[in-house]
């Protein structure tokens, strides 16, 4: 019966995905509000100036955690940010950790962990997992020789980083880089370009881009998520021209 409950499960959550998947690429991307909402009623300014002082009430936590100090070394960052405390803690999900070498010249942000990267307790996994070390090794390095960490470090059940966590993690990756420092940054799909050069990796692909921080500077390099790479496989060659640049330096 125990068995019968976890395939059950597991169903489920599959089923439920997939269900995503497909709203997903009927245009459907955004989750509007967990309440229903009437629409005939007038929209968000009016409704701003009807909600009052509870409309700045339910803003003050997010502003306030938005703009909480963050412990000024690598490893104390690290403790808090993939810890107990994580912003992503409470999602249900297993909490991901950095994982290689943090004095690596090259740190490589993807977005979030894959479908079985929780149970496996490491981030890109499964055949996105093994594309990512052949693209590793095509530049001479490995998952001990490079810094791998995520955006979001725990896998929503909708596969996308929630909206309104956007601007968080944003701010918690830009610190983590800095507290890095590498030489080098490869960033993986349109979340992570989103949220660390503020354009969608199309956008800003084929060019190094310097990106600034308090003490350094990182050269970073804008690319496809493995996972998109299995299901477009004709952006490999693209993909590959990245991976030149990464370790060419020159900027195009």
């Amino acid at each position: 019966m125990h068995d019968m409950g976890m395939d059950g499960a597991m169903d489920w959550r599959e089923a439920a995905a997939s269900a995503l998947d497909w709203w997903r690429e009927a245009g459907v991307d955004v989750v509007v509000a967990d309440a229903p909402r009437d629409w005939t009623q007038r929209d968000e300014a009016q409704g701003a100036s009807n909600a009052g002082p509870q409309a700045a009430d339910s803003a003050a936590p997010a502003e306030a955690e938005a703009e909480m100090p963050l412990p000024a070394t690598l490893e104390g960052f690290v403790d808090w940010r993939f810890g107990s405390g994580a912003p992503e803690a409470d999602w249900g999900e297993p909490v991901l950790s950095p994982s290689g070498n943090p004095n690596a010249a090259l740190m490589v942000l993807t977005d979030l962990p894959e479908a079985g990267d929780g149970a496996a307790g490491t981030l890109l996994g499964g055949d996105a997992g093994r594309l990512f070390d052949r693209m590793l090794a095509a530049i001479g390095e490995d998952r001990e020789s490079i810094y791998l960490a995520p955006l979001c470090a725990a896998r929503p059940i909708t596969g996308q980083i929630p909206r309104e966590a956007e601007a968080l993690l944003a701010r918690l990756a830009l610190h983590h880089i800095a507290l890095a420092a590498p030489q080098r940054l490869l960033l993986l799909g349109q979340a992570v370009s989103r949220a660390i050069v503020g354009s969608d990796s199309g956008a800003v692909r084929g060019c190094l881009q310097p990106l600034n921080y308090p003490g350094g500077q990182s050269q970073a390099v804008a690319s496809f998520q493995p996972r998109f790479l299995l299901n477009r496989p004709a952006a490999k060659a693209d993909a590959w021209k990245d991976l030149q640049l990464l370790i060419g330096g020159q900027t195009v």
